[in-house]
């Protein structure tokens, strides 16, 4: 059990040695401390709140509009009671450092505001929060967001809203997390709830799916439409740092756990097993490099990545079975060579968590590459799993990849990720930020909870191994084909299918899907969002597709069915069950 351990990290003297944490960010490491680098602040409740919250507050100062900066930020809580008002901004993720959400006990205000006028949070990306209790002033906190901006291990005494002020909002992540009061989702566009529990849920739009639930709001797809899938399959939660009563830090890796309904943490801590932060590499931006890092890891470390953004000359190699990759403050890995900036071999219960991949200038043929092509071995008691991890080509600077991410593992878990060519920012244009593919799965019995891919110039999702699963699936096909030759996949198929079931797959299933064109070209047209082989093996719950803009169509939901799209009159095509 996770949160009952008799060994660990020893911080001596942790009261005082913490509050000075906090107090100097840059503190030097030393036998009694862990040394997390300039941008991590430790916070304990023996500090003054005035203190906190100035601190909190510069943080914000620079991240409130840094959606393409350089600064990285992690907020860890000792547990205790605190007063404070935290804006969450980019790059910024906050953490309660308690065995369960209510060791880490805030009142006042956690919240993510519209990144855009007009209450506008449809750019409220790279942020997120985990692991503690808030009781928001008011009654109700706003957790505006979009795409990557996880919230897990929560537990909201009151309501949340996922919006501002009914402004628009295009995504987002709930797992393992406890609202006490009521969820209103308002126009958030879609969202998936995984094992999270609340008094209510209100408000839908596109595409809302519940696994796992115990308590889904009544209504049925397609109006509303809600996707509800009674029990979550099988998933590990995403590992976390922790700190016990007698000041042991450790990293706490949850169990499998196998058709599940609800929150982990119903008695205290999560079941799961610890391992010291003494048996972590801990490595620092401004000091490591790809071969210092895997010099620790061919030692059989686990691997801790502060935040900030790591070049890499190649790629960090996991070797070892049971490696743990764990990331804080959206830790951002970045290959400077052409080279993948992660692989992993072929082996048991490797996790990988909390990190953003960004492509370098130099093309890389994969970005994080799980097992080698050709792996064969089976994970099925002790799976591979992926936890928050972000991909994005373009937008911060010129980027190029073929593939973002590649599973050649089987029986890979990945828990919430967006796979993203940007559509604005620096180095963003056709032949600028390159990428073919956000994600290839070539394994089988892979399992995808939180699939959101986006702007890839062919298939954003090619699915090549059998027994596959996703639940939640949000993309937006590229706006900037040039014209229609530049996008055509095959004689009689204009562009490329977002979700893309290869020809020899007998044995797949989706739920919960949603496609959207914003055509920048006239007289582009994509003819199938989705296309899979006609199998009885290859099944598909709940489909929609919308023209965002008034260009060009989606002609077809998936294969030949499905109405095409129009802005006028509007038309937003919906697909129960396929075939």
């Amino acid at each position: 059990m996770c949160g009952n351990r008799s060994r660990g990290f020893l911080i001596n003297a942790m009261a005082a040695a913490l509050l000075a944490y906090a107090a100097i960010p840059a503190l030097a490491a030393s036998h009694s401390t862990p040394d997390l680098g300039p941008n991590v602040l430790i916070f304990s409740p023996a500090l003054a709140s005035s203190t906190m919250q100035r601190q909190i507050d510069a943080i914000y100062t620079t991240q409130q509009h840094n959606e393409f900066g350089s600064q990285r930020n992690a907020l860890l809580f000792l547990p205790g009671d605190y007063k404070l008002d935290i804006p969450v901004g980019y790059y910024t993720e906050v953490i309660g450092l308690g065995a369960s959400p209510d060791g880490v006990r805030i009142t006042g205000n956690v919240h993510a505001d519209a990144s855009e006028p007009n209450n506008n949070a449809t750019t409220t990306f790279w942020r997120g929060i985990e692991g503690f209790s808030i009781s928001p002033a008011g009654g109700a906190m706003q957790w505006a967001v979009s795409q990557a901006a996880p919230l897990r291990r929560m537990h909201i005494r009151g309501d949340i809203v996922l919006h501002q002020h009914r402004g628009w909002a295009s995504g987002g992540w709930m797992s393992d997390a406890l609202i006490d009061g009521k969820v209103d989702a308002g126009p958030q566009q879609q969202f998936i709830s995984r094992n999270t529990e609340w008094g209510s849920w209100n408000g839908s739009n596109w595409n809302m799916v519940f696994v796992g639930v115990p308590h889904p709001p009544p209504g049925e797809w397609p109006a509303p439409p809600y996707t509800k899938v009674a029990e979550t399959p099988i998933v590990r939660e995403k590992p976390f740092l922790e700190v016990d009563a007698a000041g042991n830090m450790s990293v706490c890796i949850p169990s499998l756990r196998n058709s599940s309904v609800g929150i982990t943490w119903h008695h205290g801590a999560t079941p799961g097993k610890t391992i010291p932060l003494s048996r972590f590499y801990i490595a620092r931006p401004e000091v490591d490099t790809a071969a210092t890092i895997n010099a620790a890891l061919a030692k059989g470390k686990n691997l801790l990545l502060t935040p900030g953004i790591y070049k890499l000359a190649e790629a960090i190699r996991i070797t070892r079975p049971e490696t743990v990759v764990l990331g804080l403050g959206f830790a951002t890995l970045q290959p400077v060579n052409g080279t993948a900036a992660m692989t992993t071999a072929d082996v048991d219960g490797v996790i990988v968590a909390g990190l953003l991949f960004d492509a370098g200038v130099k093309q890389s043929p994969v970005l994080l590459q799980v097992g080698p092509d050709g792996s064969k071995a089976r994970h099925a008691s002790n799976p591979i799993s992926l936890h928050d991890v972000f991909f994005r080509v373009g937008g911060a600077g010129e980027g190029r990849t073929l593939v973002n991410l590649k599973v050649n593992s089987n029986d890979t878990i990945i828990d919430h990720t967006w796979i993203w060519r940007a559509d604005h920012g620096s180095g963003v244009g056709w032949s600028s930020n390159t990428s073919a593919n956000g994600l290839v799965v070539n394994g089988e019995n892979v399992t995808v909870y939180g699939l959101f891919v986006e702007h890839h110039q062919q298939f954003q999702v090619l699915w090549n191994g059998n027994h596959g699963r996703t639940y939640f699936y949000q993309s937006e096909i590229p706006y900037d084909p040039p014209d229609q030759a530049s996008y055509t996949s095959a004689q009689g198929a204009n562009g490329w299918a977002s979700y893309k079931v290869s020809d020899d797959v007998s044995s797949h299933e989706a739920w919960g899907l949603g496609i959207y064109s914003v055509f920048l070209r006239p007289h582009v047209v994509l003819t199938r969002a989705i296309e899979v082989p006609r199998s009885p093996g290859v099944k598909f719950h709940h489909m929609i597709t919308v023209a965002l803009g008034d260009l060009g169509e989606i002609t077809h939901v998936i294969n030949d069915t499905g109405e095409a799209t129009s802005i006028r009159p509007r038309v937003t095509p919906k697909v129960t069950l396929y075939p």
